[in-house]
């Protein structure tokens, strides 16, 4: 394949190899150059470094490479403790040291606030990025694809940009007691001989097993997510994990037939065990079930709750909003500070975990409701609920435009926003600095070695 593009006059063709200087890295991790002024991302490359590239796909902006040759390495390459480092995503920055991979994240901040320019922005106070205190061994979930590859039965992650899975025997960032559950499945599922998800057939029954781990307990919720309902030899199954796997206090089954995108489907069958496993954080305990959303570094949600709470600077007679709530984590740990705590979420059994939770901690002042931010929240306000402060952690895609629009009208005094999208906060930021100033930007390392970025934004109303 030759392509020639007429406005960068770039000739260039697949398996290519050139000389290339990595200038920094893109937003993905990736490392950036420039081939006749073309930007070329090459994956596993570090800023400072000299490589021979070879070319692996060419599109009309942007060409992509991976590393022949590494010619000139950079000081802060360190050797990845995953040999999967380079083949599967979720270890981008494996080869970083940790130190740089903290300005690596505050900077991800920075080319998107440049990117999108809300007001102000070049005056805005980004802090250096805290530190997780651990950098290894910190994710409490495994959700792994499982496939046949070479005849057997294999869980891992995919390669990038494709749906080749890659068989993970282990994984330095994991809780070890997740990778120990999943490859004992593994080993059962072939043993049983229990078909699993063929995508190009459309067919067989296991697609993916996802792993629960708490930090604080210790126990352990196993979700087998099918194509079907039906679950060929899962008493067999079931006597093998209550035998092999004591420490899975809960077995789930999820179903979500058919090629979708989408991990999880609408069906939760409970198979054995406990329904939900216990979390403690913030002093609270708080019931898991299988589809509820926890952050996946523990230990360091405490410290971003932490945040959020130094950002609202809470009062005794608050009354807090809690969008996009999930179990209610956010909210209820800070429920003792404020009189009462609202509450939404999508999920109906997030919502219920949030309730339970509630009633669990003995935490009366807080509620939580089944319903969109953006629809829940005029309908509070119609029905006589006013409020002093508001704390947002939505999924990557940012802030709902309706949610926008209603904060922009009813315009909270105190706004934590917490994002995992540095992206879309800075476009949403274009819209909320029109009533809102940017105090400052929080970055929180939630998950080492990969390029995700957390933040915490403190915003108070404009005078």
């Amino acid at each position: 394949m030759v392509q020639k593009h007429a406005k960068q006059d770039v000739t260039v063709s697949v398996g290519e190899r050139f000389p290339l200087t990595i200038r920094r890295l893109g937003v993905n991790g990736h490392g950036i150059g420039y081939f006749k002024h073309k930007v070329c991302f090459v994956p596993g490359a570090l800023p400072g470094e000299i490589v021979v590239a070879e070319v692996t796909r060419i599109m009309p902006r942007f060409l992509e490479a991976k590393i022949y040759r590494l010619r000139r390495a950079s000081k802060h390459r360190v050797t990845p403790r995953d040999p999967y480092a380079d083949v599967a995503g979720g270890f981008e920055l494996e080869n970083l040291a940790y130190p740089e991979q903290l300005k690596f994240k505050r900077q991800v901040v920075l080319d998107s606030l440049s990117k999108f320019k809300p007001y102000g922005y070049h005056n805005y106070d980004v802090r250096p990025t805290i530190a997780a205190p651990a950098q290894y061994g910190y994710r409490n979930k495994a959700q792994f694809q499982v496939r046949m590859v070479d005849g057997h039965v294999a869980a891992g992650l995919y390669k990038p940009d494709s749906h080749n899975l890659v068989d993970m025997q282990e994984c330095a960032v994991q809780m070890p007691q997740t990778m120990h559950v999943i490859r004992t499945m593994v080993k059962l599922i072939e043993e049983l001989n229990i078909p699993v998800y063929d995508e190009e057939h459309n067919s067989g029954i296991i697609k993916t097993l996802v792993v629960r781990e708490s930090w604080t307990t210790g126990e352990l919720q196993l979700t087998i997510i099918t194509n079907t309902p039906k679950l060929i030899h899962k008493h067999q199954l079931l006597a093998a994990i209550k035998e092999l796997l004591p420490e899975v206090v809960s077995v789930m089954q999820n179903v979500n037939p058919g090629d979708t995108p989408l991990v999880w489907g609408d069906q939760t069958i409970h198979l054995a065990g406990a329904e939900t496993i216990t979390e403690s954080l913030m002093g609270l305990d708080f019931k898991l079930s299988a589809r509820s959303f926890l952050q996946l570094n523990p230990a360091q949600t405490e410290v971003l709750y932490e945040e959020a709470a130094k950002a609202l600077e809470l009062a005794p007679d608050d009354t807090l909003i809690d969008a996009y709530a999930g179990i209610g984590t956010i909210g209820l740990s800070l429920a003792a500070r404020v009189k009462n705590v609202r509450g939404m979420e999508i999920i109906p059994e997030a919502v219920a975990d949030a309730n339970e939770n509630a009633r669990l901690n003995g935490i009366t002042n807080a509620h939580y409701e089944v319903g969109k931010a953006e629809e829940i929240l005029p309908k509070w306000q119609n029905e006589g609920l006013s409020f002093d402060a508001l704390v947002v952690d939505p999924p990557r895609a940012g802030l709902d435009d309706n949610l926008i629009k209603a904060i922009l009208k009813t315009k909270p005094r105190k706004f934590a926003y917490v994002s995992c999208g540095m992206a879309s906060l800075a476009r949403n930021l274009r819209r909320l600095t029109s009533v809102y100033h940017v105090d400052y930007i929080q970055p929180i390392d939630m998950m080492p070695q990969t390029a995700r970025c957390e933040a915490v934004v403190k915003l108070s109303l404009r005078k």
